[in-house]
């Protein structure tokens, strides 16, 4: 029940700066601040910034959450462009946005 209602409802990308490369895959910069980000940035010369570089289907995805948009309607949208993305397509898209949601990515609406 609790994945049926999560399926229903829309989220939205926290504020995030993306781009969309000409091959189409998403790369979203995250900022590492904190604590010890800045430690790391100081003493080991670790970078202030991440660069994460989302595959084919995430890319897809990302591009469809719009604060409109449930998981069931983009991975209508999914299966209807990448056939291979059929087998347990929402176990999978709801295990994706939860990941994203833990990693406070995205926002679910209420």
């Amino acid at each position: 029940l609790h994945l049926l209602s999560r399926r229903q409802r829309q989220m939205c990308i926290r504020d995030r700066k993306w781009d969309v490369s000409e091959d189409g895959i998403v790369e979203i910069t995250v900022e590492n601040t904190g604590f010890y980000n800045t430690i790391a940035q100081k003493i080991f010369k670790k970078p202030r910034y991440s660069f994460i570089k989302l595959d084919e289907y995430g890319s897809f995805v990302w591009q469809k959450i719009d604060g409109k948009k449930s998981i069931y309607e983009i991975g209508k949208e999914l299966q209807a462009v990448h056939e291979g993305a059929a087998t347990q397509l929402y176990e999978r898209l709801s295990q994706y946005f939860a990941i994203l949601e833990r990693n406070k990515y995205i926002v679910f609406e209420e």
